[in-house]
């Protein structure tokens, strides 16, 4: 069996419940993917995002009605080294790969060397939309998973002083009929390391020069990730929990709220509420 078949099998049977299965329940209960999309899959030649062109490509060719997919990696300014190990996984995984080059890294390093991720994000957000566009997509998918939901969660609270978490999909306020989805929102990041692994698989990583840095192991994102382990071993359900508390918002029990451009205090949502 060539070894993208042996890949590809083993989302489908060895890793059905930890992969195939949580993928199409978020396709499903988040309704992500519909007929006749054309959907512009991110990749930043990592794990998440090489594990999410595979699973979204076993759905386009298995499941129940058609969609398109066009595999994209941005640029932001790998070195060689990085570039060719992602087109040698792309080979391993026999996906055709569109590099487009950017200057995000050099632009950043100069105007926010001392922290940046959020402006790289940014600037990366940006480039996606323009060349979504430019390809005809609808949809963009990205490949964030349940511990970047629950670590954003985490963050938002503790650091930003407000309860947000990472969602499931998003519409584009700047690209009129331009949705981002995340198709892997439901899977353990853990099982995608032994899926990794059980192929005998090497990704590479943001290949940044900041999270080789002393300030990378300092980085709140790394702080809340490490925090989380640590809860689980106390609970093993702690994750879950923090997970599903994003569903189980109680609207009574708390001291305000803003959705849009409607906020609500204390004061407001006691006068209102029906007792």
């Amino acid at each position: 069996m060539e070894r993208h078949k042996s890949i590809e099998r083993s989302i489908i049977k060895t890793y059905r419940k930890e992969l195939w299965r949580p993928f199409m329940k978020a396709v499903t209960d988040y309704d992500l993917i519909k007929e006749n999309d054309i959907i512009m899959v991110c990749m930043s030649g990592g794990k998440d995002s090489f594990l999410m062109a595979k699973l979204l490509e076993e759905l386009s060719i298995h499941g129940k009605f058609k969609f398109e997919l066009k595999y994209v990696v941005m640029d932001p300014g790998y070195d060689e080294q990085t570039l060719l190990k992602i087109e040698e996984n792309a080979r391993i995984l026999n996906l055709n790969i569109e590099i487009f080059k950017t200057d995000i890294f050099p632009v950043v390093k100069k105007i926010a060397a001392e922290s940046p991720c959020y402006m790289c994000a940014r600037m990366r957000r940006g480039y996606l939309y323009d060349k979504a566009t430019e390809f005809g997509c609808n949809k963009i998918a990205l490949g964030h998973h349940f511990d970047d939901c629950i670590e954003t969660t985490l963050l938002s609270m503790l650091y930003g002083a407000e309860i947000k978490t990472m969602v499931p999909k998003v519409k584009s306020s700047n690209f009129k009929g331009l949705e981002l989805i995340r198709p892997m929102f439901l899977i353990r990041e853990d099982n995608i390391i032994r899926w990794t692994k059980y192929n005998s698989l090497e990704f590479t990583g943001c290949a940044c020069d900041f999270t080789k840095s002393k300030e990378y192991e300092n980085s709140k994102r790394l702080e809340i990730k490490n925090l989380i382990k640590k809860l689980s071993k106390i609970d093993e359900n702690i994750p879950h929990n923090i997970f599903k508390s994003m569903e189980n918002v109680n609207l009574e029990c708390i001291l305000g709220f803003k959705y849009k451009d409607n906020n609500k205090d204390f004061k407001d949502i006691f006068e209102e509420r029906i007792m």
